[in-house]
């Protein structure tokens, strides 16, 4: 357990989208700087944290992937608990992976606070010679729907540190505008809540 000197906040942000589209390597990449070529899938939840700096201010991000339970569409509310940010991923080369995406949005805002930060992340854009989706097709969807955007590959660490660096610098200008106070809080949700707390919480490995 470290102090609460070592970070002002905790962000909650969740890594969502159909199964096979590289969550756990984005997950492992950015906080382990790893890429695991063994496709097979795990089941459980799994999340790894890394701090960063925004503005002079210490973020300790708690980044969280399905690890497998979407392929049962077992994923419940408690997943979404406390999230303030969200990537949405879509493999770039398997067109059915975007469209799915309007649908994941759906459940996202059904469990989520509505003010959560959603970036939807096209992955695998080393395969750029047998994409599927349209880079301008994804973003205009992205523009239209009030999220971010980026491709990544998490093979090659293009634009993975971008994403969620990114995605956890507006979920900060969010709660700054928000004037929250900062001090010994540990986690926040952007919610009217007056009184936030870090939610530890066990998780299935593989």
């Amino acid at each position: 357990m470290g102090t609460e000197l070592t970070y002002n906040f905790v962000f909650k942000v969740v890594l969502i989208g159909e199964s096979g589209v590289g969550k756990s390597n984005l997950l492992s990449r950015f906080t382990k700087n790893e890429f695991n070529h063994d496709s097979r899938t795990t089941i459980g939840v799994e999340f790894s944290t890394r701090s960063i700096q925004v503005e002079n201010i210490t973020i300790k991000a708690q980044i969280w992937d399905t690890a497998g339970l979407e392929r049962y569409r077992a994923i419940t509310s408690a997943y979404y608990r406390g999230a303030v940010g969200a990537l949405l991923v879509y493999d770039i080369t398997k067109h059915l992976t975007y469209e799915n995406v309007e649908r994941w949005l759906k459940e996202l805002y059904d469990h989520a606070d509505p003010h959560i930060v959603v970036m939807l992340v096209g992955n695998k854009s080393d395969m750029a010679a047998v994409r599927t989706v349209p880079t301008e097709e994804a973003k205009d969807f992205a523009e239209n729907k009030g999220l971010l955007f980026m491709e990544t590959s998490a093979l090659e660490s293009l634009n993975v540190e971008s994403a969620f660096l990114e995605v956890l610098s507006a979920i900060h200008k969010k709660v700054a505008s928000k004037e929250v106070t900062r001090g010994s809080i540990s986690a926040v949700t952007l919610g009217p809540t007056s009184e936030y707390k870090e939610e530890r919480q066990s998780c299935c490995n593989r």
